[in-house]
């Protein structure tokens, strides 16, 4: 690349985009929102035909930590794009800073038009539309071109103030940095982002020990975690995750620095599942003792209760092995307690619900029956309505599949099989081997001609892993 093109590249505006990533709750519970969907269809192909830089950043990448990249973006970015769909208290904390550093370019953008908090009802909001929690091809075009029409203002319209506070007080000062700090900050957010492209691309590999060894390069190549990269910590964790390096996984973790680790939940949960996986007895008592610190911490959730009721989950696989009945039992017992908290906790959370019917039909006792009986309505209703079997999320996908089996069900178990074969992208090998190890959990307490059944099923999937 010539010079002037690299000079002409450093100055190209970027576009800041805070919101969440994933599958998130509407602000009033009833629903899930796809926002990357959102993002995917909606907001990055404006940004793209605008010929922008842009970055998208999530906070709970770091377990909802405001870090240091955060700050960076809000108040460098030439133009932020922040979506308040789901009332998120930390979208809105970002919203503040920004509209205290910036007097422009700031573009808010809602499904939820009409609950927008007081505060900032009266701001100039892009609204989009949902259908089931994403977004249809019509609107996906209109928010495109409600986009586009912002951005196109944000570059002409330099004397247009968006931020209440510099609207209120005409010396209000703002934030001025010096311009090595901006290109600081732009040379950073583009290493991370095309550092994100490169795991994207990885994990990509239909052989996983090249997505694990690529991984590690990019690890190595990434060096000491700081503030600078810290988000990239979880990308790292969850691509070994995701691939089953458990030893990777604990020993990335292990690495982290603890003011990483201490302030941020997810991280701490994600090394909790990895020393669990480990299969040592050392491991498991190590995650343990993380998840029960963070329960009395922060109370019951579904996630934290869930990753606990898999813990006393795989010790009680160990006992049957072993041939410890008794102690077995107890420790099914605790699973279920568990996974009965976390479906307590959220029972529109269909997750720790499909958990705990499955050892519920282990347990196959007359009380273990009869909640299984309650217990799996209420598990159907919670995954139907995120979109069942026509879900494009596996773990919704593999919640049908094992509802069926439980029900003895085939054709509705052949469905949810094709589907799991057809999604893109594929399953990952721990998302395939998990619900294998949940069929095989209570298919030995079915007849022996549906059992066989069952075992058929269980075979097809994990022929599916690479």
């Amino acid at each position: 690349m010539t010079a002037a093109a690299n000079v002409g590249a450093r100055v190209k505006p970027l576009v800041f985009v805070a919101m969440p990533f994933g599958r998130k709750w509407d602000a009033t519970r009833s629903f899930e929102i796809d926002f990357d969907d959102v993002y995917e269809r909606g907001i990055k192909p404006a940004v793209d035909r605008e010929e922008l830089e842009v970055i998208r950043a999530d906070e709970e990448q770091c377990g909802g930590v405001i870090h240091r990249p955060m700050f960076e973006r809000l108040l460098l970015a030439e133009i932020a794009i922040v979506d308040v769909t789901n009332g998120n208290a930390n979208v809105f904390y970002e919203l503040g800073i920004r509209h205290a550093a910036r007097p422009r370019s700031t573009i808010i953008v809602t499904a939820n038009e009409k609950s927008l908090p007081f505060d900032i009802a009266l701001l100039r909001a892009v609204p989009y539309s949902l259908d089931e929690g994403r977004l249809s091809d019509g609107a996906a075009e209109q928010l495109r071109e409600a986009i586009r029409a912002h951005l196109k203002g944000a570059l002409s319209e330099r004397d247009v103030q968006d931020s209440p506070l510099f609207q209120l007080i005409p010396q209000f000062p703002g934030i001025h940095l010096a311009h090595e700090v901006t290109e600081n900050f732009r040379d950073r957010a583009r290493y991370i982002d095309a550092t994100r492209q490169r795991i994207s691309l990885a994990r990509a590999s239909s052989d996983p020990h090249a997505v694990v060894a690529a991984v590690r390069e990019i690890e190595n190549e990434l060096g000491a975690i700081t503030q600078a990269n810290s988000e990239l910590a979880f990308d790292l964790l969850v691509a070994y995750r995701d691939f089953e390096a458990w030893n990777e996984a604990v020993r990335f973790a292990e690495s982290l620095p603890d003011w990483l680790t201490e302030n941020s939940a997810t991280i701490r949960e994600q090394y909790a599942l990895a020393l669990n996986r480990l299969g040592t007895d050392e491991g498991r008592t190590r995650a343990l003792q993380i998840l029960q610190e963070i329960v009395a911490k922060q109370g019951d959730s579904s996630e934290t209760d869930s990753l606990i009721g898999r813990i006393y989950k795989d010790r009680f696989n160990r006992a049957v092995a072993d041939g410890q009945a008794l102690k077995a039992n107890g420790l099914l017992d605790q699973a279920i307690a568990w996974y009965r908290r976390g479906f307590n906790a959220d029972p529109r959370d269909y997750y720790p619900g499909v958990n705990l019917a499955t050892l519920l039909a282990r347990r196959n006792t007359p009380e273990a029956r009869d909640e299984l009986r309650r217990v799996v309505p209420a598990v159907a209703f919670a995954v139907a309505r995120l979109g069942g079997l026509n879900s494009q999320d596996y773990w919704q996908v593999a919640t049908v599949l094992e509802l069926a089996v439980l029900a003895c069900e085939w054709d509705e178990a052949s469905r949810a099989l094709e589907r799991i074969a057809a999604l893109e992208p594929a399953p990952t090998p721990m998302n395939l081997h998990t619900t294998a190890d949940n069929l095989k959990l209570f298919a030995s307490t079915l007849d022996a001609g549906e059992a066989v059944k069952a075992g058929a099923i269980v075979e097809q999937l994990k022929g599916l892993a690479p």
